[in-house]
């Protein structure tokens, strides 16, 4: 379902008032409808209640808002998976993670990646003539081969993976003997951080260049934040301005540079010409405590399949095609992103099959209706944990992780997980239990076959560990050695 508020009470709260004229710069290129731009910002662990719009506490996200009050907001937006390598991955390819062989996240010289021979966003578009860049986090394989400008990016300044994985962060230690975090421009080191404060306004005024260049092309501009993701850093400009801690703070930073970037599209002409996506990778990772964000009122966090680890806040805007104050309730997934920028910008999409499919017509309120059966829910080394199959999520039986009644983390130090496992298969309707704290699968058996059966053809197609079954349809991940040989289609 799809609305059109001036407002939204409750939890969700937008600013009433109407929408102001654009300010076109003097030198405002050429309106191109066919070739807009596309901005992706995409945060590291941040939660479903993350934002103002979706009920934050204690810090605000006035560019958010506005963004989302001139834009859309999407209430069930899940990432392709609940973790950082996989969920990445699901959105540059449109696939399930698991299709193209990656699972969890990546560790430092790893000797894998994303496969040369799987089609990403920036190389679509860069066929059609777009600039591309990404500034921030990469973490789909660090080795030559995998890095951005070998996925179709024209310009790399950034971190290759996790900013938790080097020596000085308190958890790790000596225990990995991780090398120094590198900061990496187009695959060369520029520096090796101790110190992460200025990161976030670095990679912002990377964006804000690259946008001030690249203004008479169309371009794709990927903005990859590692924060929140622990360690938290935050410079001084906003050190100590909420009232939520340093995670506060570092949320407060986020929604400042979108703004920046926002403002950089207005002052050089191109609002109208540019769709601007925002969302996260996965949920919050609730070990850290005060160091981590909420889900509320979801369940659990990153590394789950329950709603907490992969329904995150999603905000997209673009004057042309998106009414302004569009409220969206459809599932929509990351894998999704891919076919519908290319329904977008007449890019061609691979031969190879992918998961995704074109929602562009529920973004612009054509339609309410998914153009997917179902979404699957993967974790761990394939296997398939859940189905969201309309108003209904089905979990199959697992061993999920919990904070729950464990001992908090604080101050940059993790709680301790208890793993709990679940014994039979649990169903949920997401309208009245979002929560997912009343199991109704013995009141709705036809559901759950409905549900077993869509699970039993993606079995086939993309296996599932849990059951021992190999699928007929997944592709490698890249590794190092030996050569890879495939070939691009």
């Amino acid at each position: 379902m799809k609305s059109y508020l001036s407002f939204l009470c409750l939890s969700l709260v937008f600013l009433t008032g109407c929408k102001q004229p654009l300010e076109v710069a003097t030198n405002t290129p050429s309106h191109r409808e066919n070739n807009p731009n596309i901005i992706l910002i995409l945060t590291d662990d941040q939660g479903y209640a993350d934002l103002g719009v979706f009920g934050a506490k204690d810090f605000e996200t006035p560019h958010l808002d506005q963004m989302a009050q001139e834009g859309a907001l999407l209430t069930q937006y899940y990432a392709p998976q609940a973790v950082c390598s996989a969920s990445r991955a699901g959105i540059l390819t449109g696939c399930y993670p698991n299709r193209i062989g990656i699972h969890n996240a990546f560790m430092p010289e790893a000797k894998k990646g994303l496969n040369p021979a799987e089609l990403t966003m920036a190389e679509m578009l860069k066929a059609k003539g777009y600039a591309t860049a990404i500034y921030g986090k990469w973490h789909l394989g660090d080795a030559p081969e995998f890095l951005p400008n070998a996925h179709g990016f024209d310009d790399y300044f950034g971190i290759p993976y996790s900013n938790d994985m080097w020596p000085l962060h308190p958890q790790q230690g000596p225990v990995f003997n991780f090398k120094a975090l590198p900061l990496l421009e187009n695959g060369s080191v520029l520096d090796t951080l101790t110190d992460q404060t200025e990161l976030t306004t670095q990679l912002t005024q990377r964006a804000v260049q690259f946008i001030e260049e690249k203004k008479e092309q169309p371009f794709f501009l990927y903005v990859a934040h590692p924060q929140p993701h622990v360690p938290l850093y935050v410079s001084e400009k906003f050190k100590g301005k909420s009232k939520n801690g340093l995670y506060g703070d570092v949320i407060m930073e986020l929604d400042w540079s979108v703004g920046e970037i926002l403002k950089a599209l207005k002052n050089n002409g191109l609002e109208e010409d540019t769709m601007v996506i925002f969302t996260s990778d996965n949920g919050p990772w609730l070990a850290y405590g005060n160091h981590a964000g909420s889900a509320t009122p979801l369940r659990e966090g990153k590394g789950t399949a329950w709603e907490g680890g992969q329904r995150e806040p999603f905000v997209v805007k673009y004057p042309r095609k998106i009414p302004a104050g569009s409220l969206i309730h459809t599932p929509v997934m990351g894998i999704d992103l891919l076919p519908t920028i290319a329904a977008l910008t007449g890019g061609e999409l691979p031969e190879h099959p992918i998961d995704g499919k074109n929602v562009l017509p529920i973004l612009t309120g054509e339609s309410q209706e998914s153009p997917q059966e179902a979404y699957f829910f993967y974790y761990r080394v394939n296997e398939l944990f859940g189905v969201r199959y309309g108003d209904w999520k089905m979990y199959f039986p697992h061993t999920y992780r919990t904070m729950a009644g464990q001992p908090q983390g604080a101050d940059g130090l993790p709680g301790q997980y208890a793993f709990i496992p679940m014994k039979e298969i649990e169903l949920y309707h997401l309208p009245t239990d979002a929560g997912e704290r009343t199991n109704v699968a013995q009141f709705h058996p036809e559901v759950v076959e409905k549900i077993e059966s869509l699970a039993a053809q993606m079995r086939l197609r993309l296996g599932d560990a849990l059951r021992g079954q190999v699928g007929t349809e997944t592709r490698p991940s890249g590794f190092v050695s030996p050569p890879n040989t495939t070939v691009k289609e």
